[in-house]
């Protein structure tokens, strides 16, 4: 009986031992399972830090770039605003330029219109000046100055021109004044007798005549008419004294006598 139980204690003792190792076995192997696990959870971490690190250095690198890229830009824009700004000063000088130079070509424009307004002022004076002067050749004088009136009326002719014109014409008139004048011509006398007669003029204050046969002499005066103008008429009664005055003063003109000097007792006398 007692063999008998310790065959049976045996058995189930090299039973036990049995699952025992079995256990240990299985144990052993679920440890290397875990093992292995443990290896490749950690081969996977490894390699999720390594991408985890590369991922951080390529977004620190993108975060750089990108903040050189703004600053680049943002320098950019400050380089085109500064260029901006500078080309807005320049346009604004440029149109402020634009302006003076308009503002001075409309002060010349306005200075030359005065000036030809004023030309015509005194266009228009010696125009009348002409016409109530001494009738010498009054028609082709008068004519040359109203040309000049009418073209600087309509804009024909510049201020500039018109002034050359006007001086050119005011230089004639100033010689017509000076200069001493002698031609025959057909006169018309007051009793309305047309003759040829040697007729004189002394600047632009007298004209006296003599006929061509000594005998008929005129000194030419001033009236005021009843209108209030002036007009100019022959004086043909004379004294002596005044004939040989006007008969001494024309042979010398015509160098029948030497050059004296000769004394005329006549004036434009208003009347």
């Amino acid at each position: 009986m007692k063999i008998l139980l310790l065959i049976l204690f045996l058995i189930t003792l090299a039973a036990g031992q049995a699952d025992s190792l079995q256990q240990r076995a299985t144990l052993l192997a679920e440890k290397a399972a875990l093992e292995n696990d443990i290896k490749k959870i950690n081969a996977q971490i490894s390699q999720t830090d390594s991408l985890t690190k590369a991922e951080q250095k390529f977004n620190l690198q993108q975060q750089a770039r990108q903040r050189a890229d703004v600053e680049r830009r943002k320098n950019e824009i400050e380089q085109l605003n500064q260029k901006l700004n500078e080309i807005a000063a320049e346009m604004r000088r440029e149109k402020s330029s634009i302006a003076n130079s308009q503002m001075r070509v409309e002060n010349v424009n306005a200075t030359r219109k005065a000036l030809a307004a004023q030309l015509v002022v005194h266009c228009r004076n010696l125009e009348g000046l002409v016409k109530n002067g001494l009738p010498w050749d009054t028609e082709s004088r008068t004519e040359r100055v109203s040309v000049l009136c009418h073209d600087l009326e309509n804009g024909a002719a510049t201020a500039e021109e018109g002034f050359s014109r006007l001086r050119a014409i005011y230089a004639e008139e100033i010689r017509f004044g000076d200069e001493v004048q002698i031609s025959n011509r057909t006169i018309t006398r007051s009793n309305g007798e047309v003759i040829n007669a040697n007729v004189l003029r002394i600047g632009n204050q007298w004209i006296v005549y003599q006929d061509d046969a000594g005998l008929l002499y005129g000194v030419l005066n001033r009236k005021k008419g009843q209108d209030g103008k002036y007009e100019y008429v022959w004086k043909e009664t004379l004294s002596f004294e005044e004939r040989q005055a006007v008969k001494s003063a024309i042979d010398v003109k015509l160098s029948r006598k030497p050059p004296q000097m000769v004394i005329l007792p006549l004036s434009l006398s208003i009347f």
